[in-house]
């Protein structure tokens, strides 16, 4: 029976649509080869020869910009909701859910993803997730099973990490402080600066292509202690858009320079041993929750 449902073309090869639905959803084959532990020209392969099963074209454009036909993107809710499932079941079946322990640094734990793990627990609630400290330069912690922190893109494709938000960072200020001119209050106001990013303000005057005029500093030991200082007027930080995007979304700080795109991204980093199921499922998710994010504003 099974043969012959095979042989029909009812059920294309699994392996097959597992890589288009990763392909698919991830935005590429080499994040889709990442996240399955495979390599780039497989997953190529496996999608290839699903459009020949399937005689329908599920991607077109250019190589490094392919996007989603009509069939593909008619095929992939229902593909992912499929292997969704299946994860679900396995792990019911084993009767339970897998501990996964994910470092991360303090801030980007208190102002992105803590807020957001509730979701993920609606969703997986068979997967239990432990946060861990992360230092802040470290790439590696032992017992991880996934890292996330901001990394430049060669330390992304060095550590075989998926970028999950484009970094974009920009100064940002309190009505309050700002008053009738948002872009001079932001440049003189009283510059806080986290010990973990000391040279936050440096940097974003380099990328910026702005000189910055003499204002007294106010250091602070980490990006979220800074995030909270300018939203109680102490003064302007520079920050990056993952931090910042609800706050300024919803006016409670003004970005009058909108944000600089620099070369790196908030990122995960698969910890030591196979990629389990579970590992794939909270990487789907993280990476959902980055498209999701609204477009930080361009600089000006």
């Amino acid at each position: 029976m099974f043969e012959n449902l095979t042989a029909s073309g009812a059920i294309p090869s699994l392996n097959a649509l597992r890589a288009f639905e990763a392909m698919a959803r991830t935005g590429g084959a080499t994040r889709a080869a990442a996240e399955l532990n495979v390599t780039h020209s497989a997953v190529s392969r496996q999608v290839k020869a699903l459009e020949a099963q399937l005689g329908l074209r599920l991607f077109e454009g250019p190589r490094h910009a392919l996007t989603l036909t009509e069939a593909g993107r008619g095929l992939l809710p229902g593909l992912t909701a499929a292997f969704d499932q299946i994860a679900a079941a396995v792990a019911e079946a084993r009767g339970t859910g897998r501990d996964l322990h994910v470092a991360v640094n303090a801030s980007l734990a208190v102002k992105w993803l803590i807020p957001r793990l509730a979701d993920f627990n609606r969703l997986h609630p068979q997967v239990r997730v432990h946060l861990v400290e992360l230092a802040p330069h470290a790439v590696s912690r032992r017992g991880a099973d996934m890292l996330l922190r901001l990394l430049d893109t060669p330390r992304i494709e060095a550590l075989g990490a998926i970028a999950v938000i484009p970094n974009a960072v920009g100064p940002v200020i309190a009505p309050a402080l700002a008053q009738d001119d948002a872009r001079t209050a932001v440049l003189t106001a009283p510059r806080l600066t986290p010990r973990t990013h000391a040279t936050a303000w440096k940097d974003w005057a380099g990328l910026s292509r702005r000189r910055l005029p003499p204002a007294p500093e106010r250091p602070v030991a980490h990006l979220h202690f800074a995030l909270d200082s300018a939203l109680a007027g102490w003064g302007a930080a520079v920050l990056p858009w993952a931090l910042t995007a609800e706050a300024v979304t919803d006016g409670r700080l003004l970005a009058p320079f909108g944000f600089a795109r620099d070369d790196g991204a908030v990122a995960a980093i698969p910890g030591a041993g196979e990629m389990s199921q579970d590992r794939r499922l909270l990487l789907r998710w993280l990476s959902d929750q980055g498209r999701a994010m609204p477009a930080a504003p361009d600089a000006t």
